[in-house]
């Protein structure tokens, strides 16, 4: 593993009481880790940030629900969320914002990516298979849609369950959940884009 800092202390959410671990890497970049112990196999959720949705609640994606819903899983269950700073799907919030001004004009979220020069997906889960090695953590109950979290995941030796994360959908985030789907490969049901097609 690269080197890193490390601070922890105890964090007491309206989700309950989580262990919260600050990695501090080489780069700068400060990822969390919100750790609920269990005794089974740890839930765990993934989650890159996302300011526009965490803090600021955007119905323009399903950042924010899908945080929300994690917390509550593993703060019930036990688990562990992992926060990893790696905004706009790793190209950071000057170019998300920049891409969502491309979306205006009609490009998807992954033509808008790819015009600013970026993959679609720009992320490194190296850093999440790390903090979970720090932690002991060998096999997981992955909460995703996202097919190449596990890939990744299992790329780096962990054991993985995935479990479907469907959140409710909204008319605002139809075009991105679709093209997440057509574009990106992650397993969100058609009955769900269907449903939302006509706007709800």
């Amino acid at each position: 593993m690269r080197s890193y800092k490390k601070a922890t202390a105890t964090l007491p959410t309206k989700f309950g009481v989580f262990s919260i671990i600050v990695y501090q890497m080489p780069d700068g970049k400060e990822h969390l880790a919100l750790l609920k112990k269990t005794h089974q196999k740890h839930l765990l959720r993934i989650h890159s940030e996302c300011m526009t949705g965490d803090v600021f609640h955007s119905l323009k994606c399903d950042c924010q629900a899908q945080l929300t819903d994690a917390l509550q899983r593993v703060g019930k269950e036990g688990g562990v969320i992992l926060y990893l700073r790696q905004e706009g799907r790793g190209i950071g919030l000057f170019n998300k914002i920049k891409a969502y001004a491309l979306q205006e004009k009609g490009m998807d979220t992954v033509e808008a990516n790819l015009k600013l020069g970026f993959k679609d997906d720009e992320r490194d889960f190296q850093i999440a298979a790390e903090i979970l090695r720090d932690l002991n953590i060998k096999e997981v109950k992955l909460l995703t849609n996202n097919i190449q979290k596990q890939k990744a995941l299992e790329g780096f030796g962990i054991k993985v369950e995935r479990v479907p994360q469907i959140t409710p959908p909204s008319k605002h985030n139809y075009q991105y959940l679709k093209t997440k789907k057509e574009k990106m490969g992650h397993l969100i049901p058609q009955k769900i884009i269907k449903k939302v097609r006509g706007g709800s």
